[in-house]
């Protein structure tokens, strides 16, 4: 069974991979969609589409943060050797300076290193493939903590919104029976009013049918009480089947809210109140779940 997934979670990966050591860092947040902001250093930055495909290969909810530090081990990649000729003629014409000038002499390494072209600097040709694949099979690993820590939070949601869905479901049963007992209630509370006003004469059992069955047709909450049944399957069957379930799950509580309020509305009894009043509360504790599902 698939399971749905939390949009909230982290990961981290740390590989040495050719000689340099990838950090690779996931964060994310609850978001309406996915938005995916990746930093990494200027030296791998033509990696960073590939990064962001695949996160978006993995995710499809949710504002992920994704961070990425290198190290190279041994050598560096950059190589500073000093030009000497360049230096050679620098210092000559300093000395030249302080023999016909008088100028004081003052040279020192601190002095000549600032000067152009005394050093210079080489950097290798990287191999960009190798690199973005060196990195990449380490955002792979990071990727994979991340998603089991989102399936993990994934797992108690779904238990907790099914607990929550049962809940409900044991609440409009009471509403069920309750509601069938109002309509008893309301006979004969009618019937007995009747009796206290006509004294004597005689009660028209039928207008007491009547009335009772007008009732009974204003407060029955048959067809939304299978509806919210319904929905409640059909959340039950969303969850069973995994994947990027959040939105469809919102929309879905607000159909199920929708047949709450019909059936507060059509509740005169007290005590039917107040059940429906459990009911909309366990719905509202779903919605503030639904809002962490991808």
């Amino acid at each position: 069974m698939s399971l749905i997934k939390s949009m909230t979670g982290y990961g981290r990966a740390v590989q040495t991979v050719n000689g340099r050591e990838f950090t690779v860092e996931l964060r994310s947040v609850n978001n309406r969609y996915l938005d995916c902001t990746v930093k990494l250093p200027r030296s791998v930055s033509f990696a960073e589409e590939a990064v962001k495909q695949a996160v978006k290969a993995s995710v499809s909810r949710g504002k992920v943060d994704v961070f990425i530090s290198i190290k190279s081990e041994g050598t560096s990649d950059t190589k500073v050797t000093l030009n000497t000729e360049v230096l050679g003629e620098y210092l000559a014409a300093m000395r030249q300076m302080v023999t016909e000038f008088g100028i004081r002499d003052d040279i020192s390494v601190s002095t000549v290193s600032r000067l152009p072209e005394v050093f210079t600097v080489e950097k290798p040709e990287v191999d960009e493939e190798q690199l973005r694949a060196d990195l990449m099979s380490v955002v792979t690993r990071a990727l994979e903590g991340y998603d089991a820590m989102r399936c993990a939070e994934g797992k108690a949601l779904d238990a907790d919104l099914r607990s929550r869905g049962q809940t409900i479901e044991t609440l409009v049963s009471q509403v069920e029976a309750g509601n069938g007992q109002t309509v008893i209630d309301y006979r004969t509370r009618l019937e007995n009013k009747l009796r206290e006003v006509l004294a004597n004469t005689s009660i028209d059992e039928s207008r007491i049918l009547t009335e009772a069955a007008i009732f009974a047709d204003k407060v029955a909450v048959d067809e939304e009480t299978v509806r919210l049944r319904s929905h409640l399957q059909q959340m039950n069957a969303m969850l069973s089947g995994g994947g990027a379930v959040g939105r469809k799950l919102d929309f879905l509580l607000q159909e199920m809210n929708r047949e709450a309020n019909t059936i507060g509305s059509k509740c005169s009894d007290v005590k039917l109140a107040r059940i429906v009043v459990e009911i909309k509360a366990e719905l509202e504790k779903i919605r503030e779940q639904t809002q962490n599902i991808e």
